[in-house]
C-alpha cells in the first residue's frame, strides 16, 4: 500500500509500492483508492462543514458542498483568485510518481522473469537428460524381468513334472505296499479250507471292522476275478488258480460271518435306539451287496410286519367284529383310520432311515413296497372276496353290488394312501403302479361284474314289482274284474320312478368306471358296456309295459266280440247283452286311458335316458373316435322295440275308439232321425242323439291322448283317427234314407263332428268334413238343382252318387236317369 505525509501541502516524496501488492487477489480500484484517499478526505470534510452552515439558506449547493453565492461574494470581497479544486496538483504529482515507480517495478519484474526463464530452461535440459537415462534403465529392467519370468516358468514346469513323478511313485509305492499287505492277507485266507483261526488280528478286532470288511471284499473280488481269468488258460495257470478257490471260500465264509456280526450289532443298537452305532454299521454293511441285506433286515424287523396282533387289529378296525356284515361306509372310515396310522408309522420310520442309512431312498423304497405288498395286501385279501359270476351272492346278502362298492372304497382309499406315501418319500418306487397291481385280479373282470350287478339289480326290481302287483290283485279281488271295468288296472303300469332308479344304478356304476379306468379308451369301453345295460333294461321295461297295456286293449276287444249277438232276441236277453256291451265299452275306454298313460310314461322315460346320456355319457365317449356315434346308434336301436309296441298299441287304440263309435251310432241312431214325417211341425235343428253321444265319448276319451301324445306322434295319431272317423261315418250313413228335413238334421250332425275334429289341428281331416257338409246338400236341394252342386267340387261326385241314392225320392223322381249324363261326364 503507498504511504505519504498527511500535511495539506503537496509533497514530492516518492511513493512506496511493493511488488507483493500485485500478487493474489489484485484490484486496481483498491490500489487507486489507497493512493488518493490521503488527499481527498480533508476536502470532503470542508464540503460537509460548508453544507452544514448554509443548509437553510435555500440557495443551490455545489456538489463539493460549498454554497455558490457565498463563494462568489467572498471572491469579490477579497479581490484575489482561489482554485476551485486545489488537490489536483497534488494528485497529478502523485500520479506521476506512481507511474515512475510502476515502471521501475515492471523492469524489476521483467528482469526476474528473464532470470527465471533461463533457470527453467537449464533445469528442463537436465530433466530431459535424466529422463532419457531412466527410460533406458527401465527397458533394461523389463528385459531382465522377462528373462527371469521365463526361467521361473521353466523351473516350475520341471518341478511340476518332478512332483507328478514323485506322486505317481508314491502312489505306486502305496499300491505296492497295499498289495503286499493284501497278498499277505490272501495267503492267510488261502492256508486251508474253513480255517479262520490263524488270521491277522485285523480280522477279529471289533474296532477295525470297517477296515477288515474293505480288505476282505477286495481280496474276494481279486480272487474271483483271477479264477474267472484262469478258466480259458493253460493247465498250469489253472492249477495255480485252484489254490485261490480255497481263499475265495474262506473269504466268503468270513464275509458272511462279518455281515452277520454287523447285523447283530445293528439289531442291538436298534433296540437301544443308538442311531450313531446303527449308522456306523449300516455304512459298513453298505459295502456288502450295496447294503441290501441291512436294508432288507431292517425293514423285515419292523413291528408292523411281524406282530400278529397288529395284523388282527387292522382286520378288526376295517371289517369290524367277526361275523358282522361290514358296510361300505364303515369300511371307508376304517380304511381312512388305518391308512393314516400306516402313514404316520412310515413317516416316523423315515426319520430313522434318514439318520442311519447312507442310501435312505433305497430303504424307503423297500419299506413302502413291503407295506403295500404285505400289510395292505393282507387286508385287501380279507376285504375283497371276488364273487362268482355263475353263482353270484344273493341280493339279501348285498349281491354283486356290495362287492363293487367295497372294491371302489378300497381302491379309492388305497390310492390316497399311495399319494400320502409318495409325499413322505419312497425313493424310485413306482408306488402308483404297485398300487394298481394290488387290484389287477379284480380289474380283469370288473366290466363283467358291473354288468352282472346291474342285471341282478334289474331282476330283483322286477321280482319286487311283480310281488307288489300280485298283492294288489289279491287285495282287490275279482268283483270289479267280473264286471269288465278293471281289465287295465289288473296289469302293472310303467313307472317313471322305476326308470329313474335304473338311471341311478347306472350313474353309480359310471362313477366306478371313471374311478377304475385311467386310460380314455378303457374308460370309453367300460362306459359303453355299462350304458348298454341301461338301454337294455329301459327298453325291455317300457316295451313290456306297453305290451301289457296292449294286452288290456286286446282283452277289451275280446270282450266286445263276445257280446255281439243276433237280432232275434228276447227283451231280457237283449237287455243283458246291452249291459254286457256297456261293460265291454267301459273296459275299452279304461284300456285306452291306460295305454295312453303308458305311452306318456314311456316318453318321459326315454327323455330321462337321453338327458342322462347328454349330461354324463357323452363327455366320456367323445375323446375316443366313433364311440359317441356308436352309442347314439345303439340307443336308437334299443328304443325301436318300444316304438314298435307303441305304434301297434296306438293302432289298437284307434280300433277301440272306432268300435265304440260304431256301437254308439248303431245303438243310438234311429231311422226317423233323418226321415222325419211331414206333420207340419218346425224341423229339429239339434244334433241327433247319436251324434251327441259320439262327440261326448270322443271328447272324454281323447283327453288322455291330448295329454299323453305330443309333436309328430300326436299329429299322426289324430290324423289317422280323423280319417277313420270320416270313413266310419260315411259307412254308417249308408244305412239310412234321407228326406230334406233329414238332410238338414244330417248337416247339423256333420257340423257338430267338424267342429270337434277341428281340435285335431289336422288340415286334411278338416277338409274332408267340410266336403261332407257340401255333400249333405244332396238331400236338401230339389232334384233339378243337383247337377249344380258339384260344379265347383268334382272330387266328391263319387260319394255324391252313393248319397243321392239314399234320397227318399230317388226312385219316384227318377234321379238315376236324370243324372246319368252327369255321372257319365264325370267318368
Amino acid at each position: 500500500m503507498p504511504e505519504r505525509s498527511k500535511s495539506s501541502s503537496v509533497s514530492n516524496l516518492p511513493l512506496i509500492l511493493d511488488i507483493d501488492d500485485f500478487k493474489g487477489d489484485f484490484s486496481f480500484d483498491a490500489l487507486f483508492g489507497n493512493l488518493v484517499n490521503e488527499l481527498l478526505p480533508s476536502f470532503q470534510e470542508e464540503e460537509a462543514d460548508t453544507a452544514g452552515g448554509h443548509g437553510l439558506g435555500g440557495t443551490e449547493a455545489l456538489p463539493n458542498g460549498h454554497d455558490r453565492a457565498s463563494s462568489d461574494a467572498a471572491k469579490f470581497a477579497q479581490g484575489d483568485s482561489i482554485p476551485l479544486f486545489p488537490e489536483v496538483d497534488a494528485l497529478l504529482s502523485l500520479f506521476k510518481d506512481s507511474c515512475k515507480e510502476l515502471i521501475d517495478l515492471r523492469k524489476q519484474v521483467d528482469g526476474r522473469l528473464h532470470n527465471l526463464k533461463k533457470e527453467v530452461s537449464t533445469q528442463d535440459a537436465k530433466h530431459r537428460k535424466t529422463q532419457t537415462e531412466l527410460e533406458k534403465g527401465v527397458d533394461g529392467l523389463f528385459d531382465s524381468f522377462a528373462r527371469l519370468d521365463s526361467r521361473i516358468s521353466s523351473v516350475g514346469q520341471t518341478a511340476a513334472k518332478i512332483g507328478d513323478h514323485l506322486q505317481s511313485a508314491d502312489a505306486q509305492r502305496e499300491t505296492a505296499s497295499q498289495t503286499i499287505e493284501l497278498v499277505k492277507y490272501l495267503m492267510e485266507f488261502n492256508s486251508s479250507p474253513g480255517d479262520l483261526m490263524e488270521l491277522s488280528p485285523l480280522f477279529s478286532d471289533d474296532s477295525r471292522v470297517a477296515e477288515a470288511a474293505s480288505i476282505a471284499l477286495k481280496l474276494r473280488s481279486f480272487a474271483e476275478e483271477d479264477i474267472a481269468r484262469a478258466v480259458p488258460s493253460v493247465v498250469g495257470s489253472a492249477t495255480a488258480s485252484r489254490g485261490l478257490e480255497v481263499a475265495v471260500a474262506n473269504l466268503q465264509e468270513y464275509c458272511n460271518e462279518l455281515e452277520n456280526r454287523l447285523l447283530s450289532r445293528f439289531d442291538a443298537a436298534s433296540q437301544r435306539r443308538e442311531l450313531s452305532t446303527m449308522s456306523e454299521c449300516a455304512k459298513i454293511l453298505s459295502q456288502f451287496n450295496r447294503g441290501s441285506s441291512a436294508m432288507q433286515h431292517y425293514v423285515a424287523t419292523r413291528p408292523m410286519f411281524i406282530d400278529v396282533e397288529i395284523m388282527n387289529s387292522d382286520t378288526r378296525l376295517v371289517l369290524g367284529d367277526q361275523g358282522s356284515q361290514a358296510s361300505p361306509s364303515n369300511v371307508a372310515r376304517g380304511l381312512s383310520s388305518l391308512y393314516k396310522e400306516i402313514t404316520d408309522t412310515v413317516r416316523k420310520e423315515a426319520a430313522t432311515i434318514m439318520a442311519v442309512f447312507p442310501s435312505p431312498n433305497d430303504v424307503m423304497s423297500i419299506l413302502v413296497q413291503r407295506v403295500l405288498e404285505q400289510r395292505v395286501t393282507a387286508l385287501l385279501d380279507k376285504l375283497l372276496l371276488k364273487p362268482s359270476l355263475v353263482n353270484p351272492p344273493p341280493m339279501e346278502e348285498g349281491g354283486l353290488l356290495l362287492y363293487l362298492r367295497m372294491l371302489a372304497v378300497a381302491y379309492e382309499k388305497t390310492q390316497e394312501l399311495a399319494r400320502e406315501l409318495r409325499a413322505v418319500g419312497c425313493g424310485d418306487l413306482d408306488v402308483e403302479g404297485l398300487t394298481e397291481s394290488l387290484f389287477s385280479s379284480h380289474m380283469d373282470e370288473y366290466p363283467e361284474h358291473e354288468q352282472a350287478s346291474l342285471g341282478q339289480l334289474y331282476q330283483a326290481k322286477l321280482d319286487e314289482l311283480r310281488a307288489e302287483n300280485q298283492n294288489v290283485s289279491d287285495s282287490t279281488g275279482t268283483i270289479g274284474r267280473s264286471k269288465g271295468t278293471s281289465v287295465a288296472s289288473s296289469h302293472q303300469q310303467i313307472s317313471v320312478a322305476v326308470v329313474t332308479e335304473f338311471v341311478r344304478w347306472n350313474e353309480e356304476a359310471l362313477t366306478r368306471c371313471t374311478l377304475f379306468s385311467s386310460q380314455p379308451a378303457t374308460l370309453a369301453a367300460n362306459v359303453k358296456a355299462v350304458f348298454t345295460c341301461l338301454l337294455d333294461q329301459v327298453s325291455q321295461y317300457i316295451t313290456d309295459g306297453l305290451e301289457r297295456a296292449r294286452d288290456s286293449l286286446t282283452e277289451a276287444a275280446a270282450m266286445r266280440e263276445r257280446f255281439v249277438l243276433g237280432t232275434n232276441l228276447s227283451r231280457r236277453v237283449a237287455a243283458a247283452a246291452a249291459s254286457a256291451a256297456e261293460a265291454a265299452a267301459a273296459a275299452g275306454e279304461s284300456s285306452f286311458r291306460s295305454f295312453m298313460v303308458a305311452v306318456q310314461r314311456c316318453g318321459s322315460s326315454v327323455a330321462i335316458v337321453q338327458q342322462y346320456f347328454a349330461n354324463s355319457i357323452s363327455r366320456l365317449l367323445l375323446p375316443v373316435d366313433g364311440a359317441h356315434a356308436a352309442s347314439c346308434e345303439e340307443m336308437a336301436a334299443a328304443m325301436s322295440s318300444a316304438e314298435g309296441a307303441a305304434y301297434k298299441g296306438l293302432q289298437q287304440c284307434i280300433e277301440t275308439v272306432m268300435a265304440e263309435v260304431e256301437r254308439l251310432l248303431s245303438a243310438e241312431q234311429k231311422a226317423t232321425d233323418y226321415r222325419s214325417p211331414d206333420d207340419g211341425m218346425a224341423p229339429d235343428h239339434r244334433p241327433t242323439n247319436a251324434c251327441t253321444r259320439v262327440v261326448a265319448y270322443l271328447s272324454r276319451v281323447l283327453e288322455a291322448a291330448f295329454t299323453a301324445l305330443e309333436g309328430l306322434n300326436k299329429q299322426a295319431f289324430l290324423t289317422e283317427l280323423g280319417n277313420r272317423l270320416y270313413k266310419g261315418l260315411l259307412n254308417h250313413w249308408q244305412k239310412f234314407t234321407f228326406n230334406p228335413s233329414g238332410g238338414l238334421r244330417l248337416k247339423r250332425d256333420i257340423t257338430e263332428y267338424g267342429e270337434f275334429v277341428r281340435s285335431f289341428n289336422a288340415p286334411s281331416v278338416d277338409e274332408k268334413f267340410e266336403l261332407l257338409g257340401i255333400l249333405a246338400n244332396v238331400f236338401i236341394v230339389a232334384p233339378e238343382s243337383l247337377s249344380s252342386l258339384f260344379e265347383g267340387t268334382p272330387s266328391i261326385r263319387k260319394d255324391a252318387q252313393r248319397f243321392i241314392q239314399l234320397r227318399e225320392d230317388y226312385k219316384s223322381a227318377k234321379l238315376a236317369s236324370r243324372l246319368s249324363s252327369l255321372w257319365s261326364g264325370s267318368s
